[in-house]
Parts: C-alpha cells; sequence; structure tokens
C-alpha cells in the first residue's frame, strides 16, 4: 500500500481507488508517509480529508454489506450444526469452535485485499486440512493431546487470519502490528456489542414475560445462537470502514489498563506469599496463574501495537517497561512450577505443552523489555512493535508442533 501511495501520489483517480479499497489500511500507510509529502497539494488534500473527524458512520457497500450478511448468516449456522443434524456436540464444539468464526474473516480480508487466486487457493487448503486433520483424531475425551489439539488450532486460524490481513505485505512488519492493533480493535467492538446484546436480551425476554410469553428458549436457540457468531463479523466489518469508532477507545483503554495491571500483579505477587497457594504444586492454580500470564502479555503486545502509530509517550513507555519486568518474573515462577512438577512426576502432553509456551514467552518477554529500555533512551517505539511481530512466527511453528505432532508423538493419549 504505501508503495502504490507514493508512486501515485499524482493521480487523484488511483488514489480514490486505493482508499475505497482498504481504508483503514491507506489511512494508516498514508499517515506515516506523509511528512515526506508535506508540500505537494494533493498529499495535503489527503491529510485534511483522513483527518477530518466525522460523526457520520460508513456502512460501505452493497457488496460488502451483502458479504457481511451472507457470512453471519453461515456462521450460525455452522454453530447450530449440531442441533441440526445428529452430531454430538461434545465431539464438534470443542474441535470446531475456530471454525464458526475464522474462516469468514479470512475470506472477507483476502476479498477486501484482493489476493491472487493462488494465495487464496493456499489459505483455503490451509484451513481444509485444519478441518479434516482435528476432526479426524480419534474420539477420546480423556485425550490430553486431544484438548490440547483442540486448545492450540485457533492460534493456527489466527495466523492465517493474518496472513490474509496482510494481503501482499506480509514482509512488511508495520502490516503485522497493524493485525495486532486490529485485534484490539476488534476485542473493543465486539464488547460493545455484547454488552448491547446483553441489554437487548434482558429487556426484550422480560417486556413479553409481561404479556405471558415465556420465549427464554426459542431466544437462545435462534437469535443468540445466530447473533454471537455475527458479533466479530459485523465488529470487523465497522473497524475497517470506520476506523474512527475505535481508534481513540482503544489507546484510552491501553493506557488506563496498563499502569493498573502493572499495580494488581504487584499486590498479587505480594498475596501469593500469605494465600498458601502455589503453583508448584496446585494443577489449577498453575492453569489459571497461565492464563493471567497470556492475558497481561496480550495487554502488552495491544499497548506497544497502539503507541507504535501515536507520538513517542516517555511516561507510557516507563510503564510498559515495569508491566513487562514484572511479567517476565510471572512467567519465570511459572516455569520454575512447570519444570518443577516435570522433575517431580516426569513429561506428560500438557506438562511439555506448557514448558514449550512457557519458554516461548519468557523469551518474548525478554525481548520486548530489552527493547522498552532502548526505547527510554533513544530507540523508537516502532523497535518495540517490530520485535514483537518478528517473533510471532514462533508461536505459529510451536502451536503446528503441539496439534499436529503431540498427538503422534504420545500415541493419542
Amino acid at each position: 500500500m504505501r508503495v502504490d501511495i507514493l508512486s501515485n501520489i499524482n493521480n487523484p483517480g488511483q488514489l480514490e481507488r486505493l482508499y475505497r479499497a482498504n481504508k483503514a489500511n491507506f489511512k494508516q500507510e498514508f499517515s506515516s508517509v506523509y511528512p515526506q509529502l508535506s508540500g505537494n497539494i494533493l498529499a495535503d488534500f489527503w491529510y485534511e480529508r483522513l483527518n477530518y473527524e466525522s460523526d457520520a458512520i460508513s456502512w460501505g457497500s452493497r457488496k460488502e454489506l451483502l458479504f457481511i450478511a451472507i457470512a453471519s448468516l453461515l456462521a450460525g449456522l455452522i454453530a447450530k450444526l449440531p442441533a441440526m443434524f445428529p452430531i454430538s456436540e461434545d465431539f464438534f464444539y470443542p474441535r470446531n469452535i475456530g471454525f464458526i468464526v475464522f474462516p469468514f474473516l479470512a475470506a472477507y480480508f483476502a476479498w477486501k485485499n484482493k489476493l491472487p487466486t493462488d494465495k487464496q487457493g493456499l489459505l483455503t487448503g490451509a484451513l481444509v486440512v485444519c478441518l479434516i486433520y482435528i476432526n479426524s483424531l480419534p474420539n477420546n475425551n480423556t485425550s490430553d493431546t486431544l484438548l490440547l489439539a483442540c486448545i492450540h488450532l485457533p492460534l493456527l486460524l489466527w495466523v492465517i487470519l493474518g496472513i490474509s490481513f496482510a494481503g501482499d505485505e506480509l514482509s512488511n512488519y508495520k502490516k503485522r502490528l497493524g493485525f495486532l492493533q486490529f485485534n484490539g480493535d476488534l476485542a473493543v467492538m465486539s464488547a460493545m456489542f455484547v454488552i448491547a446484546g446483553v441489554i437487548m436480551t434482558g429487556i426484550t425476554i422480560g417486556l413479553f414475560a409481561l404479556i405471558g410469553f415465556h420465549i427464554e428458549e426459542f431466544y437462545f436457540e435462534y437469535v443468540v445462537a445466530f447473533g454471537l457468531p455475527a458479533v466479530p463479523i459485523v465488529a470487523t466489518y465497522l473497524t475497517q470502514t470506520n476506523p474512527h469508532l475505535v481508534n481513540k477507545v482503544s489507546p484510552v483503554i491501553a493506557k488506563l489498563f496498563s499502569p493498573l495491571v502493572l499495580v494488581m500483579l504487584i499486590i498479587y505477587l505480594g498475596a501469593i506469599v500469605y494465600s498458601g497457594k502455589d503453583p508448584y504444586n496446585d494443577r489449577e492454580f498453575l492453569l489459571l496463574y497461565n492464563v493471567l500470564l497470556i492475558g497481561v502479555m496480550a495487554l502488552i503486545f495491544f499497548s506497544v501495537a497502539e503507541s507504535s502509530t501515536k507520538a513517542k509517550d516517555t511516561i507510557g513507555v516507563w510503564v510498559l517497561l515495569l508491566l513487562s519486568v514484572v511479567t517476565v518474573v510471572v512467567n519465570s515462577i511459572a516455569l520454575s512450577a512447570i519444570s518443577f512438577r516435570i522433575s517431580e512426576w516426569g513429561i506428560t502432553p500438557n506438562r511439555l505443552a506448557v514448558l514449550g509456551g512457557n519458554v516461548l514467552m519468557l523469551i518474548h518477554l525478554l525481548i520486548v523489555t530489552v527493547m522498552l529500555f532502548k526505547t527510554t533512551k533513544k530507540a523508537a517505539i516502532t523497535e518495540v512493535g517490530r520485535s514483537i511481530v518478528l517473533y510471532i512466527p514462533v508461536y505459529f511453528v510451536w502451536a503446528a508442533v503441539v496439534v499436529f505432532l503431540f498427538p503422534l508423538l504420545f500415541g493419542f493419549r
């Protein structure tokens, strides 16, 4: 996109086509190259146009709306397959929960980015292989490797979505960073939809109850079942056609929650000492501990992605640095705990998966912490973003190992 903008800066028609093809990406890339274009009349016009604050909501073209409507309907139908056919819910949902939404989001970006047919075929082939593989694993509810495959498969689907989002600019780290920012914006928009949906559900059921109709079962079976899969699809569409809807909310959330989470973690680490709980001998506590760790890492990465598009904020960088340091401590405790459990009770699929994940996260956190420290001196915050996105393929490789090799290595147990 950046190359296209620079090469067509004196071509109003082509710039308009680039903008309409992907508004969010166009605005991001144009903002990054504008300093070198300042003074060009057409560039100045586009700068004012893109930064004009408007309350109007763009609903896109009819084709886009039709695509989103069909995708939402199909996602709801997939979610209802166990109710429509003799398929066990216990079999279907753990294996296929990611296929309810991810393929449609990937298809949306592939369509928006006009991916070449060969790349579309590769992405489709990867999705089909994952779908066939996960549903071909032995149906053993006590299998740890099956559970691990089901947990890690959405990460593979998420990476496929990221490849579709990046389009022909996969090697551009700013595009990858934009994908992380998109995930944060999507989470914010989806949360707002869910809150609004909960309120609407309560009001609707209550109003019908007042006149003697109890529609709870029908409402949850059809309205909620089709509405929930549609949330991330519609939220994605709105974040791409109306970037201004959340581009001010997301940074506020990142700046607000980063220091709060930092304080919470420090207090939490101190409270562990007095609670009598420890991750070394309590399996459930270790599991929740790792969930906490992943959530904090996601907040750090999301905050860096947001900061990378703004001017350098010294206080914000220091907060992220301290949060990273504390998170390294949390990760080190989790890593030592799982190492202790392996040394005491031997290797199992679950312990090996947690050990590998913790090692990868610790290395990543150390890299990010070092880069944040350099940022407090002279380095640019964008270098932190680069260190984050260039490491993401490592998680993809590990997730692929857990999904495809663990069942074979451990005999599907």
